[in-house]
């Protein structure tokens, strides 16, 4: 049975647009600053980390489905865009059959929110053309049409955790021949609603917006590459079950941990709310990335660029192995594992 493997991965983040951003961002290792954002009603803001303006305007832009579109959409095709890479040209002859999942936790609710206060507003007048652009699958829709798609094309709805539930989702396609290769993406974007949600749960996190793509396709194991070495059971919330119960339960199903590796949390480094999932990690002897800290909380997309950081790192051929842990802010705690495999000689 072939293996799945990690063949592009791309982002786009408040630290601007491409890996390459995201990098040197997470290299620093220093908050990135954060803008106002209003609040209808309220004086004081809420407070962001939003995606800068791309700077030159891409291309893709300019694509007739992306007119009238939500951010979360820019932010998920640009991000597929730079993980797919090369092989952009064999899915759009028909040569190559890829999958698309998106994975989301707010949607498109720029647009939601638009259109239900023109609504409440008054109802003769709310625009029909927003209303579209409100569905959760709209994003895969479009992703789809732009990259020129004709097979399988999903949303997953859910917590952060659902990107790594994506992921499974997609290794399970390739490995029953569904599609030929998988792009798996995570998303959101910033909005006060959202902000204000957030602030419910934690009052010190800061709101942010983005997207993280991972591409996989099956592979020749000898041929080496960033394998996707494992994803742990989604341990739920549900029937009483403590932050602190799922996450021993997530870690049971992970390796020892070892020095040689690098660890991605999702929780912050400080503060109440992350305290269960540091407790979980106290022993773990390698270094360890807290990409919250940096970027700010955009639940599934904050989970795909853990992802995305540690397979960019492990392509670098900067570490061996990475592991990835996420505790959802509302259903799971998941975990996934990537390790570096060495290519071997055929006997």
């Amino acid at each position: 049975m072939s293996r799945i493997f990690v063949r592009g991965v791309g982002a786009v983040s408040p630290a601007g647009w491409g890996v390459s951003s995201l990098r040197s961002a997470l290299e620093r290792r220093h908050p990135l600053p954060a803008q106002p954002l209003p609040r209808p009603g309220r004086v004081q803001p809420h407070w962001a980390r939003a995606v800068p303006q791309p700077q030159p305007r891409p291309d893709f832009l300019r694509h007739a489905r992306l007119r009238r579109c939500s951010p979360i959409t820019h932010y998920a095709v640009a991000a597929a865009l730079e993980a797919i890479g090369d092989d952009l040209a064999s899915v759009q002859e028909g040569c190559l059959r890829l999958g698309i999942l998106v994975c989301t936790m707010a949607g498109c609710v720029n647009y939601s929110r638009r259109f239900w206060e023109e609504t409440l507003r008054d109802p003769a007048t709310a625009s029909p053309v927003l209303f579209p652009e409100t569905v959760f699958n709209a994003p895969a829709s479009h992703v789809a049409a732009c990259l020129g798609s004709t097979a399988a094309s999903h949303t997953l709805v859910g917590d952060e955790g659902v990107f790594l539930q994506g992921l499974a989702v997609g290794a399970n396609w390739l490995l029953g021949r569904r599609a030929d290769a998988c792009v798996v993406i995570g998303a959101g974007e910033v909005d006060w609603v959202v902000a204000e949600a957030l602030h419910l749960f934690d009052r010190q996190a800061i709101h942010s917006d983005g997207a993280g793509a991972v591409y996989l396709l099956p592979g020749d194991p000898r041929a080496g590459g960033v394998e996707l070495a494992g994803i742990t059971d989604a341990h739920s919330l549900a029937a009483g079950q403590t932050r602190g119960g799922a996450l021993r339960r997530m870690r049971s199903e992970l390796p020892a941990p070892s020095p040689t590796e690098v660890l991605f949390l999702s929780a912050t480094t400080a503060g109440r709310y992350g305290a269960a999932e540091r407790g979980a990690w106290t022993d773990w002897t390698g270094p360890r990335v807290a990409t919250k800290d940096v970027l700010g909380e955009a639940f599934v997309a904050s989970s795909a660029w853990q992802c995305v950081a540690a397979c960019d790192g492990l392509l670098r051929r900067e570490f061996t192995a990475a592991t990835v842990s996420v505790m959802g802010s509302t259903q799971q705690a998941i975990g996934a594992r990537f390790v570096l495999s060495p290519r071997t000689s055929t006997p």
